[in-house]
């Protein structure tokens, strides 16, 4: 496996399931294996409920699966933070409809890793 990419991903997830825009606030990740750009596997992941530990459990959780990617369309500056500490790499989706089309755009190179200008103005 070359590398496990994690979508923030709607109920019940998969590649046909609406993205989830904001990753800390997500029903379930999408769990995409690639191999050679080509996908090999999905799955997918319970995402913890948010007070448990807010937007920063899900990083640990992902990271004690092995995910080395993910996409998303929304994050704060702490968890983005967190998921660079834990060697996660994060690209800005944007406003991509489906959990497939965001994982299309990033084989296809398309996706430009999130950065501190990408991150939510909150609570976070």
């Amino acid at each position: 496996m070359d590398t496990l990419l994690a979508v923030p991903s709607a109920n019940p997830g998969g590649l046909e399931a609406p993205m989830g825009m904001h990753f800390g606030h997500c029903d379930i990740f999408t769990l995409v294996e690639i191999e050679n750009g080509e996908i090999k596997n999905v799955s997918t992941l319970a995402n913890p409920p948010h007070a448990q530990g807010g937007c920063l459990a899900p990083v640990q959780l992902l990271a004690g699966k092995g995910v080395k990617t993910l996409l998303a369309g929304g994050m704060g500056f702490r968890p983005l933070m967190a998921f660079n500490q834990v060697g996660i790499h994060v690209f800005y989706a944007g406003q991509l409809p489906t959990v497939g089309d965001g994982v299309k755009a990033f084989l296809a190179g398309q996706l430009k890793e999130f950065s501190q200008e990408n991150t939510c103005r909150g609570g976070h």
